[in-house]
């Protein structure tokens, strides 16, 4: 048996990641903030198990950990996956908004990585973090985005070069345009039909598409795997070519 925690799990990317894994036979706890949602990814297999609440301080990611280990009785990769993005520049960015964006982009995935520790080296097991093409190169009107994204792609790194030598591996996922909720509500943000956002974020890919949750769900999912065995402290680019 293989678990694996999955956040912000509830739809998108993290859902197409839960479903991913139990489909490859892993038990998964997907965790996230809609109860009602979550519980239409459990619907797709009886491998997940849901885990409803807020997520933004450590005592939270030290509950759900337990919570983990008390179901499943071991972990054997976490994928920090839940993330929001605030459209505005320094000027235009308030100090609620700045916090925000980096407690749920940086602020958990550190905490739960802190607490999931002591389990992923028993189990030699990995972690995947779900950063952002614009965390490897910046982004328009996205400044707290950015630096939050920027910020998980180098403590990807540093996690890595701190505990390879006990057997863990962390890795980084860096997707650009996905067709998910969050890209649906940044279009209407702009006052944009979907398809015509959607048409605009492929013509800019080099392969002329955007990518789908489940493009980023196997790219976890190979990173979790025993293939990827010699693959640490990468941060992988799924954008069609457009960061190359």
């Amino acid at each position: 048996m293989s678990v694996v925690l999955v956040t912000g799990a509830s739809s998108g990317i993290g859902a197409a990641i839960a479903i991913a894994f139990a489909e490859d036979g892993w038990d998964v706890m997907a965790a996230g903030r809609d109860e009602g949602r979550l519980e239409e990814v459990a619907d797709v297999s009886e491998r997940i198990v849901t885990w409803s609440g807020e997520l933004a301080e450590s005592g939270d990611c030290d509950e759900l950990m337990a919570d983990t280990i008390d179901e499943f009785g071991q972990l054997d990769c976490l994928v920090n996956n839940a993330g929001v993005i605030v459209r505005a520049d320094v000027a235009d960015t308030s100090d609620e908004e700045w916090r925000y964006t980096m407690a749920i982009n940086l602020n958990v995935p550190f905490f739960l990585s802190r607490a999931a520790l002591p389990y992923l080296l028993q189990a030699e097991g990995s972690i995947v973090n779900v950063a952002s093409d614009w965390g490897l190169g910046g982004g328009e009107r996205a400044a707290a985005y950015c630096a939050s994204k920027g910020g998980i792609v180098l403590l990807t790194k540093a996690m890595a070069k701190d505990h390879a030598g006990e057997g863990l591996r962390v890795n980084a996922v860096c997707p650009g345009d996905v067709d998910t909720p969050m890209l649906a509500a940044e279009a209407d943000d702009r006052g944009i039909e979907l398809d015509t956002y959607l048409e605009e974020a492929a013509a800019d890919s080099p392969n002329g598409r955007v990518a789908t949750p489940e493009d980023v769900a196997a790219l976890t999912l190979f990173l979790a795997s025993d293939i990827a065995s010699h693959i640490n402290g990468a941060a992988i680019p799924i954008d069609g070519g457009l960061s190359a």
